[in-house]
């Protein structure tokens, strides 16, 4: 198995509360679609950095293609909508 942790900030004018809405519409749309994705959890620190913790059932399932629909990709439009890339750091971790 794969963990893969991305950790941001959002852009300026973005609340919790709108990125909330929009990342769960990102989990329902687009996250769950894919192959082997087994498990996504969002959390946030007390300093404003977002988590999103991605468990996948291979490295081949996190690499492979995406399972894209219409709805999917809004979702994923609205998702890098909000995120500061400028603060978007990506980590995998294999499983042992």
């Amino acid at each position: 198995m794969l963990i893969v942790n991305a950790t941001f900030r959002l852009v300026d004018g973005v609340s919790d509360e709108k990125f909330k809405e929009i990342d769960a519409r990102f989990q329902e749309d687009f996250a769950y679609q894919q192959k082997g994705m087994l498990r996504r959890t969002t959390a946030k620190s007390e300093d404003g950095t977002w988590l999103v913790m991605t468990l996948w059932d291979s490295v081949e399932s996190s690499d492979g293609e995406k399972n894209i629909t219409e709805s999917g990709k809004a979702a994923l439009t609205a998702m890098h909508e909000v995120i500061d890339f400028d603060t978007h750091k990506l980590e995998r971790y294999f499983t042992l």
